[in-house]
């Protein structure tokens, strides 16, 4: 299977000057992990995690006024839609991530996380007992 099959082509996308509660109630309400950020300034694509705000929380900085361009990862590894699964799924487990950006071009196609990944798995094992 690929990559493009598995993905979730309806992408969170927040600007680098959203606060952290923005992006976060934003995430809550799609129920995603993670959000894409773009800036129109810059050339490239980050994302914003679950983990990047519960990290700036953690460390006592107010969601309020901190804003996801300072709290993202800009250093992305992103997936094409033709990898495969297995692909992806060896990314994640090299990088120590749960969110892969997909790219088509120069565009975002999808993200496709470790719960896209575990649905296909359990997909193809639903009939082998446990």
């Amino acid at each position: 299977m690929q990559v493009r099959e598995a993905m979730s082509n309806q992408v969170l996308v927040v600007g680098p000057e959203h606060t952290l509660r923005q992006a976060a109630r934003m995430m809550s309400a799609r129920r995603v992990g993670s959000a894409v950020v773009i800036d129109p300034d810059s050339e490239g694509v980050g994302i914003m995690t679950e983990r990047d705000v519960l990290n700036a929380i953690g460390a006592g900085l107010d969601p309020d006024v901190e804003r996801t361009g300072s709290h993202l990862t800009w250093d992305v590894v992103y997936a094409g839609p033709d990898w495969t699964v297995e692909e992806a799924a060896a990314a994640m487990a090299r990088g120590g991530f749960r969110h892969l950006v997909v790219l088509d071009g120069r565009e975002v196609a999808g993200v496709i996380s470790v719960r896209d990944l575990m649905r296909v798995w359990a997909g193809r094992h639903a009939s082998t007992p446990v």
